[in-house]
């Protein structure tokens, strides 16, 4: 869209050479984001085991088949303890989902769909450390993701970025409308930088004391199941 030579922006400039070109706004975020994310070690290398366990999970049929048992066996577990609530569109069994290369909010349905399927997944990983057909690379690969996915680190991080991108999903989301208006943007703006600076002055701790009593809970279900 961009390209100085060859882009539609050239293009377009060819015919029209007064037009002015603006830069998406959502893609400006997305790219904001992203940069942010790529200087934190932890936030990278969160996202590289989220990949490899979408590639691992989402690799056969059988993998996906297994998920989606071991995911209903999960929510018949949680809506009997009432941890989840039923009615209509609510505990839809389905597939791990993929973070997109151009569109952040992408990256925001992954995080959900690990949190969701978060015990299902390591079953899997499990049943696939276990199936003596396979190679020993599948299976170091699977034990490894294992312990990655186990670790109180990974799952910090985990709801720490269901957190941060929650705030800021809303505000990709409203850029990409079509109705939207350079002062509504402003104050959604504003109010995103907001609940980010809130978050980082005092929701910390209480975000610390939430994960460590969702760490101990998936423990606790995990030997269960």
């Amino acid at each position: 869209m961009r390209g100085a030579f060859n882009g539609f922006q050239a293009l377009f400039l060819r015919d029209c050479p007064y037009a002015y070109y603006v830069h998406c706004f959502a893609h400006c975020l997305q790219l904001a984001l992203v940069g942010a994310a790529e200087k934190q070690d932890y936030v990278w290398k969160f996202f590289s085991m989220l990949a490899n366990v979408v590639n691992i999970v989402s690799g056969s049929s059988k993998h996906l088949s297994e998920l989606q048992t071991a995911h209903g066996i999960e929510v018949d577990h949680y809506v009997a303890s009432g941890e989840r609530k039923t009615g209509r569109g609510l505990n839809h069994i389905g597939n791990l989902q993929r973070a997109g290369s151009t569109r952040w909010s992408s990256h925001f349905n992954s995080v959900c769909s690990l949190i969701d399927k978060y015990g299902s997944i390591i079953i899997v990983l499990e049943s696939i450390n276990n199936c003596s057909t396979n190679s020993s690379a599948q299976c170091g690969e699977a034990r490894g993701t294992i312990k990655a996915l186990k670790s109180f680190k990974f799952l910090f991080v985990l709801y720490l970025m269901h957190k941060i991108m929650g705030i800021t999903d809303l505000l990709c989301r409203a850029l990409q409308s079509k109705s939207i208006d350079i002062l509504n943007v402003m104050d959604l703006v504003a109010t995103t930088k907001e609940l980010l600076q809130s978050l980082r002055d005092d929701g910390f701790d209480v975000l610390l004391h939430y994960v460590i009593s969702r760490y101990v809970k998936r423990m606790e279900l995990l030997y269960q199941i």
